[in-house]
């Protein structure tokens, strides 16, 4: 736990009670602040009761007593409108954060030097997130990982200097932390997402630039026009070096791949040249994971870490859970979990990663696009299989461009899927879930929907399982 010492004899408002509002309650507690916890839920206040914490009905509440109300991310600060909280919050004239600008201001007061990297992207922030921690442990070093992917920042240990905190921060955290400075800042791409809670693109590319607007070290994707954008008003504002990293183009002065060698020509690298080669890392097929494998090794030597050492740990990482995670085989099958694609932008990558072969298993709660953008892959697809909710507008776009059965349900398709797979006549069929869409209709998340597709695969007969990923704990 970090314990948080800048609201020491204070009376703070949590609302929100989910993993990461416990976890704040505690540290600012352990810090010597006065919490009062709340939440829209029965189930968050029942939870907040049980581990002690004052709970009271904030609508009813003397504002004036507080110092400030710590958010949770998944409560609107501002579209489709703020919450009840956040209006009361602002009539009081109480300042409104969350638990990230906590740990920025208790490591502020504690040990301001001490290593901090912090990751964001509209895709792939997860893996790059893990991948990065990966890659120090493996040299050594002491890593606190957590944020968005795993562990509430508050409950890792407090920031030191001996210790690297890698943070994945998703843009809800980032607009409730006012003053992020991490040692690194990486920010991979940018595409269409959350704008129910952003209102334009323009916001959230805006909100997603703050994360490496005030980093000692930014690293910046050059594969969107978004980031390019962000990397030349960071150089257009003097910084000192920016490091861009592409999966499609050289770069002169960045970090990019041949191949399937990663290249640094970034300047404060010296020559180093090709450094690593991911054909020797399984877990980082494809492009996308070019990109991520590009910002992780960048990150990881600006905090200390030997090329060699980079190199290592790229090999060795054994990817995530849900995330173009490869579960089993039986036969020339291969079975993919990729049940964190919940857009068409992460299911892209899911597709181009195979040249072909793909029984592909989709649908879900669908979100607004739907799959008209991966058209190009449709070639790669022997057949898909559509479920839930999506299955009717995803038909329509398949139509006489892929074959597709209405499988309805995730059990169904995998019988079909694996049947159909095993009389293929390519080197290696690949039997994919890569939903393209939330799984709120038939799941309660992305992981309950890949421990489904994990559990139907391995009671098929003849199934080898495959090295499970890391889970984001």
């Amino acid at each position: 736990m970090t314990p948080v010492t800048s609201f020491a004899g204070r009376t703070v408002a949590v609302f929100g009670m989910g993993l990461s509002g416990l976890a704040t309650c505690r540290a600012l507690v352990a810090g010597g602040a006065t919490v009062v916890a709340a939440d829209d839920g029965e189930k968050g206040r029942a939870a907040a009761e049980k581990a002690g914490f004052a709970v009271e009905d904030l609508r009813s509440a003397d504002w004036s007593r507080f110092a400030a109300l710590v958010l949770a991310p998944g409560v609107p600060l501002t579209h489709p409108e703020p919450h009840w909280t956040v209006k009361a919050a602002h009539a009081a004239n109480v300042e409104i954060i969350g638990d990230v600008e906590l740990f920025c201001r208790e490591r502020a007061l504690i040990a301001p030097s001490a290593p901090f990297v912090a990751i964001t992207g509209t895709n792939g922030k997860s893996t790059t997130t893990a991948l990065i921690a990966h890659i120090l442990r493996s040299a050594g070093r002491e890593v606190a990982m957590g944020g968005n992917i795993g562990t509430a920042i508050l409950a890792l240990p407090p920031p030191a200097p001996e210790r690297v905190h890698v943070i994945e921060m998703s843009s809800f955290q980032i607009e409730l932390t006012p003053s992020l400075a991490p040692s690194v800042g990486v920010l991979l791409n940018i595409t269409p997402d959350h704008l129910d809670r952003h209102g334009t693109m323009e916001n959230y590319a805006g909100i997603k630039a703050r994360l490496v607007a005030s980093a000692a070290r930014p690293i910046v994707g050059d594969d969107d026009d978004w980031c390019r954008d962000i990397a030349e008003r960071l150089r257009l504002a003097n910084r000192s070096w920016v490091d861009v990293v592409s999966a499609r183009s050289r770069e002169p002065h960045g970090w990019y791949a041949v191949g399937t060698e990663l290249v640094a020509r970034a300047p404060w690298t010296g020559p180093l040249g090709a450094f690593a080669d991911l054909s020797e890392a399984k877990a980082l097929r494809g492009r996308h994971n070019i990109q991520n494998a590009l910002a992780a090794s960048a990150a990881a030597m600006i905090v200390g870490v030997q090329p060699a050492q980079v190199a290592a740990g790229l090999r060795t990482f054994p990817g995530l859970a849900h995330r173009l995670e490869m579960i089993g085989t039986q036969g020339r099958t291969l079975f993919v979990n990729d049940s964190k694609a919940t857009n068409a932008d992460s299911t892209e990558n899911a597709l181009a990663a195979f040249d072909g072969g793909i029984y592909w298993i989709l649908g879900g709660k669908p979100k607004e696009g739907g799959i008209t953008s991966l058209e190009q892959y449709f070639p790669r697809v022997a057949k898909a299989y559509l479920i839930g909710q999506a299955a009717p507008e995803f038909a329509e776009t398949l139509r006489d461009k892929v074959p597709f059965e209405m499988s309805g349900t995730l059990d169904a398709a995998v019988a079909s899927a694996s049947r159909d797979a095993a009389g293929s006549s390519h080197p290696q069929p690949v039997v994919l879930l890569s939903p393209a869409c939330a799984s709120y209709d038939q799941f309660p998340n992305f992981e309950v929907r890949g421990e489904a597709f994990r559990k139907l695969i391995a009671g098929l007969e003849g199934v080898s399982p495959l090295s499970p990923g890391q889970t984001s704990t």
